[in-house]
């Protein structure tokens, strides 16, 4: 099974569209290169608490 693929082919295995699996890994930093994308290291980002934004509490 490979472990490089393009936008469309981890995409297609994320539920994400394409324009979304770019946007991550520009976001998450994420490298592409020559068009393919480490699905391992996307997948562990994607999945990463850092990836997400952290709710805190209002004080006021």
């Amino acid at each position: 099974m490979a472990n490089h693929l393009t936008p469309t082919e981890l995409a297609r295995e994320s539920g994400l569209e394409r324009r979304e699996v770019i946007s991550k890994c520009m976001e998450l930093g994420v490298p592409i290169f020559q068009g393919r994308i480490d699905k391992s290291l996307f997948m562990a980002n994607l999945g990463s608490p850092a990836s997400s934004p952290q709710q805190y509490p209002v004080r006021v």
